[in-house]
């Protein structure tokens, strides 16, 4: 018996054109790579200016009005030997005409949806031609709306008209992205030549008792020739079709686990039961154990009278990834408190989930490669963070964003793509196009382990409130949700779930962020977006103790990115280089943004606007210690059983689109702010925390010739190891002139595992030096584990604007070798932030604080002999370029 195999995949991805539907633009052009859309494309030929440059953005709106045509001329080899012949479409932004031939194939209604058009007919033996004509979506929105007068298309953010189309809602511009209506073929077309293929392969799990067995049911779906004469031989009667599967581990193809073979009848069914899996663990918890599941489909032809030896085909062959774990969303009363719970299980444990809101890494989606997709999870894990919420206005991301996540142990929130909005689904079509969409993403997504939960919107429900429409909870006819001001409902409590179901049984299905309780604001049920600092009440950062909730799925701060990143937005020799120019504002898409980060600045700290330097560093300062109060009072509230107080915390937002000033941790370029540093202290695995306050009764006062300041003192611990840790503490006050005041020794409670535990409180005496400006005291606490230091604090009185701290750099810095830097100071120092022009140097981290006697040692990536020179810093109080010094420190003994 002979085998061969016969798929045969094409990636069309050389020789495509575009074109303007109007002149000057009417001639063919090549494009800039594939896939691509037409902002890349006019942008390599130099029609339009770069629109992530000044302000630029505004004088290419035009783009978005116009219509837009994809060509590619090609020759099939052997396409008529094939007995199907396929062009898969995975993405396309958003409404297009596909044409073969000058015959239409395929109408693009949705840009998350993939399409496959069967087109062996309508192939030449010469040259073949692909036409795609994108229409405005811009203008097919508006028209939509304008029909449909009767539906209230209210908003935050873009356009109304967006809610019309199945778009990404951030093209139509956000508070942190600029309009950029793109088109174009965003995700590869590729050309399938067969003879059949696997249309499903679905692997669903159970994981049994004790977690010692997981049995695997794996579903393939194929399409094969129905009729009764192949060209390829002998009759459909003598074709028998049969399918393989095997398991085997990740990356270790000769592992096979199991394998079988099942003759094909319809669908191809099998199960596989795992002694003692290896399971998928978030970072942190345990190992990141994948498997590969392999449908192989065969044919064996004949044997015949005219062919004697049978022949056995590879018709086609898929391949999963999966992860075997069991999440679990617990929502319980928890002890003393109303409400309940919102926290994750996985594999049994409990996990205070602790990360970012992610936002596409860019407002041309197909400039983002695996690389950068790869990095930018990898800051997420380097950063201590285990989930990442993918928000709702963006995209369903890449696979390779799923794929590093897996890999990396980093958990998805993962939204569908509703946000802001009140969608128009008393619509039909609109309905149905977005049951399709759910239904081909769920199938595409739901193998990756990294998706913990999926939720229906973001803030939807919140237009809702905000604008009053109906929504009575008594009410469960789905039917008369859509007669409502409010008919996404629909879409979310029966539309989504109902397609859960079907796809991915056991799913975690949340109707929206935020959602739970009385309301979309209630801190004791469901998750919320605190966004009571920065938005609404303006409260200051050094409340959130009384911000919290059972999960805080955003909550946020501002702060410009690094100087070169605002350098590259600025066009060369421009006199825009300070912060309240005019393209500072454009590059800032926030409402009210100049008012409220003046307030934030000036109620915490002394700056200036000039230098730009300065002031830059001062907002990454402050929306450092935003996030870190922030982090701090969230995983506190994570006290153990029955007292999850508060089961996650989300930072809005993690990443950005374009260079710009904006609530990221990380910018566009992927340089961090001081911020991301903040989190990655606040998320190690054990940390100290401090909170002082002034004593009521006495505060700052004399006592004979000596000045006195009293104030409480209360010390905690979190851990999210599973392990108690026992450990001592030690903790110091200095004066910000280097003065020691106190020091406390003490052996503590031991430091539950997977909680936090107290354990300190009490009231501290201080005798303080010179200056009248009251608590002038900074306060280190150490945690130390069989006399090795694992965990540092230091604690600043507050606002920061008060405390008279060093005026010049107090810093020494040493070189201990390639990858450590040693920094201390003989003052307490606030915000020490490292900086040097070369990216390929990678801080481990900054924006610390230092207090005397100690030696800091950060890490340092890619820094060669004599770099280290090129080094210099700033920190809180030495102020403008009079703060920053080069090195010349070296190795020393």
């Amino acid at each position: 018996m002979s085998e061969s195999s016969s798929m045969q995949s094409i990636v069309l991805n050389k020789g495509w054109e575009f074109k303007g539907s109007t002149k000057p633009l009417s001639l063919y052009r090549a494009v800039s790579q594939f896939p691509t859309n037409i902002h890349l494309d006019l942008l390599s030929h130099g029609l339009i200016p770069d629109p992530f440059i000044a302000k630029n953005a505004a004088d290419v709106q035009w783009v978005g009005e116009d219509s837009w045509i994809y060509r590619l001329k090609l020759r099939v080899p052997r396409w008529n030997q094939a007995t199907f012949v396929d062009l898969i479409f995975e993405g396309l932004d958003t409404y297009a005409v596909v044409s073969l031939n000058d015959v239409v194939i395929h109408l693009s209604t949705d840009m998350f949806q993939t399409y496959r058009a069967s087109v062996k007919h309508l192939l030449r033996p010469e040259l073949n031609e692909i036409t795609i004509l994108f229409g405005s979506t811009w203008e097919i929105a508006k028209g939509i709306a304008g029909k449909t007068p009767d539906h209230l298309w209210s908003c935050w953010n873009g356009d109304p008209s967006r809610l019309a189309v199945r778009k990404a809602q951030f093209h139509y511009g956000w508070d942190w992205g600029p309009k950029l209506m793109t088109c174009g073929p965003w995700r590869p077309i590729r050309m399938e030549l067969h003879h059949g293929r696997i249309s499903n392969l679905d692997c669903q799990y159970v994981i049994g008792k004790n977690f010692e067995t997981a049995e695997i049911t794996i579903t393939a779906s194929v399409k094969t020739p129905k009729m009764t004469n192949s060209s390829l031989g002998p009759p459909l009667s003598n074709i028998k079709h049969s399918i393989k599967f095997t398991l085997h581990e990740f990356g270790i193809p000769a592992s096979i686990l199991e394998e079988t073979q099942v003759l094909l009848v319809q669908d191809a069914v099998t199960k596989f039961v795992l002694q003692r899996p290896k399971l998928w663990f978030p970072k942190g918890y345990g190992a990141q154990s994948l498997y590969e599941v392999t449908a192989t489909l065969f044919a064996l032809y004949g044997p015949t009278e005219s062919t004697p030896e049978a022949r056995l085909e590879t018709i086609a062959s898929e391949t999963s990834v999966i992860g075997l774990r069991k999440v679990e969303l617990i929502q319980r009363p928890v002890h003393d408190s109303e409400g309940q719970s919102f926290f994750f299980r996985v594999n049994g444990i409990p996990i205070f989930c602790a990360g970012s809101n992610w936002i596409p890494a860019d407002s041309f989606s197909p400039r983002i490669g695996k690389e950068k997709y790869r990095s930018l999870v990898k800051l997420a894990a380097d950063g201590n963070q285990n989930m990442l919420r993918v928000w709702g206005g963006g995209i369903y991301e890449d696979s390779e964003f799923y794929k590093a996540c897996n890999e990396l142990g980093i958990m998805v929130w993962q939204d569908f793509m509703f946000a802001c909005g009140n969608y128009p689904a008393k619509s039909k079509e609109f309905r149905d196009r977005v049951q399709c969409e759910a239904k081909f993403q769920v199938r595409r997504l739901r193998h990756h382990p990294c998706i913990a939960i999926w939720a229906g919107n973001n803030e939807d429900y919140q237009i809702m409130e905000a604008e009053k429409l109906e929504y009575d909870p008594n009410e469960h006819d789905p039917n008369k949700w859509l007669e409502t001001s409010f008919p996404a409902r629909y879409i979310y409590e029966n539309l989504l779930p109902e397609v859960l179901r079907k796809e991915l049984p056991g799913a975690i299905y949340h109707f929206g962020s935020p959602w739970g309780g009385k309301d979309t604001r209630d801190p004791t049920a469901g998750d919320i977006h605190q966004w009571n600092v920065w938005h609404e009440s303006q409260e200051m950062y050094q409340n959130f103790d009384k911000l919290t909730g059972r999960f805080v799925s955003e909550f946020g701060m501002q702060a410009f990115p690094s100087i070169k990143t605002v350098d590259s937005f600025l066009e060369s020799g421009s006199l825009e280089r300070f912060s309240q120019s005019s393209t500072m504002d454009f590059h800032n898409k926030a409402a009210g943004q100049e008012r409220r980060l003046a307030t934030y600045l000036a109620e915490n700290l002394r700056y200036s606007f000039e230098p730009i330097e300065h002031y830059i560093y001062c907002t990454q300062l402050m929306q450092a210690e935003c996030l870190s109060a922030a982090y701090r009072a969230f995983r506190r509230e994570w006290r153990g059983s029955g007292k999850e107080y508060c089961g996650g915390s989300l930072v809005w937002q993690f990443n950005d689109c374009w260079p710009c000033i904006s609530w990221s941790i990380i910018d566009y370029y992927l340089r961090p702010k001081l911020g991301y540093f903040a989190i990655k202290r606040e998320l190690q695995p054990l940390v100290v925390e401090i909170k002082r306050k002034m004593h009521p009764s006495k505060g700052v006062y004399r006592t004979g010739d000596r000045k006195r300041c009293a104030f409480d003192l209360e010390i905690w611990a979190c851990n999210s190891r599973l392990e108690s840790r026992e450990v001592s503490l030690k903790v110091e006050g200095w004066t910000v002139t280097g003065t020691r005041v106190f020091k406390i020794y003490q052996d503590v409670p031991m430091v539950q595992g997977n909680s936090s535990t107290e354990l300190l409180s009490t009231k501290v005496l201080a005798d303080l030096e010179g200056s009248d400006g009251g608590d002038q005291v900074a306060i280190a606490a150490y945690l130390f584990e069989r006399d090795r230091q694992v965990a540092r604090m230091v604690n600043w009185p507050e606002p920061l604007r008060y405390v008279h701290l060093a005026r010049e750099p107090v810093l020494q810095i040493r070189l201990l070798d390639s990858s450590r830097l040693e920094v201390s100071a003989k003052v307490p120092v606030k915000g020490v932030a490292l900086e040097i022009e070369l990216d390929k140097v990678v801080f481990q981290d900054n924006g610390f604080d230092l207090v005397p006697e100690e030696r800091f040692l950060v890490g340092v990536e890619g820094l060669k002999n004599g770099e280290e020179r090129q080094i210099s810093f700033r920190h809180l109080g030495a102020e403008g370029s009079e703060g920053i010094r080069c090195l010349s420190c070296g190795p020393q003994d």
